[in-house]
């Protein structure tokens, strides 16, 4: 996920700037029901499908939601810890986990259980975001949605190229193309905020290659941008081919895989589109 502005780099740095671990409770309750849910699904062996990757996309919202509202100290003293980073991401799991857990139980269609709750929970969560830019007069959608959408759009049309070129990669199917459109989701917004809205980008390697193409000669016209754009489709495309064999011949962790490929995508770029949108410059 990315930063309200650019920060020096740090000699050696690796992990994303403002990575840490919660405080010590957190952490352990956290490692317990991670740990409880684990087990819980293990001991369940339930199915998982394209349809439950499908059923993740709120629930991922949620997360990108929820870090934002910590970013910009809106949530609750006692609730903030959780939604740090790494936090949040294990946070946002173990609440889907434990939904998805009681969908099961009900004997009803799981995944459109679980999707059903992510969506109602993404309702304050994403209305928290908002309320924030309203209240703060910093409200601003149009250019964090257009890169969203057109993120989104960039990925599809990868991925269903990809799936012509490359046979094996059909079986992936829609969640293959949603999985290429998430990450496609993550480079538009942080160009969109890189070059148009004066954010910066916090992860080290990501920062590097936004470095890199901002001293080509193409930078005046293009910004910095577009080459991570690029590099993010074509990992998340041989990803994909990597991918494919697996989600052929073991589905369920073939599309748990693809879940959590989806995961590291979406849910950054989300988070900076929200972040964008509310934060100002």
């Amino acid at each position: 996920m990315h930063s309200l502005a650019s920060a020096a780099p740090l000699p050696g740095q690796l992990l994303p700037a403002g990575f840490g671990l919660p405080p010590l409770p957190y952490l352990l309750a956290l490692a317990a029901a991670s740990a409880g849910l684990a087990l819980a699904l293990r001991r369940r062996d339930p199915a998982f499908g394209r349809r439950h990757v499908f059923a993740l996309v709120p629930w991922i919202c949620v997360g990108a939601a929820a870090h934002v509202l910590y970013a910009v100290n809106a949530l609750p003293p006692g609730l903030s810890p959780l939604f740090g980073t790494p936090a949040a991401y294990l946070t946002t799991a173990v609440v889907a986990g434990a939904t998805w857990l009681g969908a099961l139980a009900t004997g009803r269609d799981d995944a459109t259980l679980l999707a059903a709750a992510g969506a109602v929970a993404l309702v304050p969560a994403a209305g928290g975001v908002l309320g924030y830019g309203l209240a703060n007069g910093t409200l601003s959608p149009a250019l964090p949605a257009v890169g969203l959408v057109g993120g989104a759009a960039l990925g599809v049309a990868a991925g269903g190229l990809l799936s012509r070129l490359r046979e094996d990669v059909a079986v992936t199917g829609s969640a293959g193309l949603l999985t290429v459109a998430a990450h496609g989701v993550d480079g538009a917004t942080t160009a969109v905020g890189v070059d148009l809205l004066g954010f910066g980008e916090r992860t080290p390697a990501s920062r590097a290659i936004i470095e890199f193409a901002a001293g080509l000669p193409t930078a005046e016209a293009l910004g910095a941008g577009w080459l991570f754009v690029l590099v993010k489709l074509a990992v998340a495309c041989l990803v994909l081919v990597a991918l494919a064999p697996t989600v052929r011949e073991e589905p369920r962790y073939g599309h748990a895989l693809l879940a959590l490929v989806t995961a590291v995508g979406l849910g950054p770029g989300v988070h900076n589109a929200l972040l964008f949108a509310v934060a100002g410059t």
